[in-house]
């Protein structure tokens, strides 16, 4: 639990938790559930002193996005990047507390006691932003991180092709499909909130100055996200295109070596014919080395001179 605006952190069991929420003017309480759901039981919500019946899936395990308006209270299921995995967090805000639930240890918990030191916000709202806000962040975090990844290992790749880069460019790219297929139901399902609620009159100004740099916030990360994506996708067209010149480099080889031999293949098969020309007019040692051994040598040496003067001699040089 951290008491606002002092933000002084504090333990509490769930019975004493309950009497704070129903005492305090403005408190943020942060419960930590097991990682395994333990069996069927009373609501968490209901253990709170919050009887909303709309409410008792607040604290389950497998909910998806979600951003509604129940009465005076806003209720969210939001992503947040932990580690290598996307974790949820239920939060419900009411006009004197913000409580958010989640299973294991949060990504945010560690930040939040300095974090809103810093900001002092004067009301569950504005912490409630505050702290949307902060979920945004890890999105941006990862998918940074990543780029910059990807990045080195397009470097790496024009340096020294390697076969694990493709296999490490596989991982970023998943993890780039899962923050874009983790962060873009929520901000769908938070946009229509927000939209809704900004149309009405009674939504007070400062808080539509708050949600709209949330919204300003929330597409700058996805923009981060699906630059990443972008950007796996160019490295392994990078990666497919050096796979590609290193072939091309093996046909060229290939094809000048078969150039090589075309001629000597054809020398050796004219040779083998059994004429009458061939079997009775060239028969001393000295015809046989001029015309078998001497016109293959030459042949062999004007192809290789020919190469030479090409460009193509050149490029497999430059290549080997």
């Amino acid at each position: 639990m951290v008491s606002m605006p002092e933000g002084a952190t504090t333990r509490l069991s769930l019975a004493e938790a309950r009497q704070r929420l129903a005492l305090d003017p403005f408190l943020l309480l942060d419960v930590e559930l097991p990682e395994e759901e333990g069996p069927a039981s009373e609501p968490l919500a209901h253990r709170l002193g919050l009887d909303a019946e709309e409410l008792a899936w607040f604290g389950s395990k497998g909910e998806s996005a979600r951003a509604e308006f129940l009465g005076d209270i806003a209720t969210f299921v939001v992503p947040v990047v932990h580690g290598d995995r996307v974790a949820h967090l239920h939060m419900l805000a009411g006009e004197r507390h913000l409580v958010v639930s989640h299973r294991g240890r949060a990504a945010l918990a560690a930040d939040w006691t300095t974090y809103l030191r810093r900001e002092k916000p004067h009301d569950a709202v504005a912490t409630l932003f505050l702290v949307l806000q902060e979920a945004l962040t890890t999105f941006r975090r990862a998918a940074v991180d990543a780029r910059l990844q990807v990045e080195e290992l397009e470097d790496a790749m024009f340096a020294q092709r390697r076969p694990e880069q493709v296999y490490r460019l596989s991982h970023l790219r998943r993890r780039a499909a899962l923050l874009h297929h983790s962060l873009l139901p929520y901000l769908q399902v938070v946009e229509d909130m927000i939209t809704r609620r900004m149309m009405s009159r009674d939504f007070p100004v400062e808080r539509q100055r708050l949600a709209q740099e949330f919204q300003r916030a929330a597409r700058l990360v996805l923009a981060d996200i699906e630059s990443l994506q972008e950007a796996t996708r160019r490295a392994f067209a990078s990666y497919g295109s050096l796979v590609a010149g290193e072939q091309n480099g093996v046909i060229n080889r290939l094809a000048i070596v078969s150039v090589i031999f075309l001629p000597l293949s054809f020398l050796t098969g004219f040779f083998g014919m059994n004429f009458a020309f061939m079997t009775d007019e060239l028969e001393s040692r000295v015809v046989f080395w001029l015309l078998a051994i001497g016109l293959q040598a030459g042949v062999l040496l004007v192809s290789l001179y020919v190469l030479h003067r090409t460009r193509a001699w050149r490029r497999l040089r430059d290549q080997a």
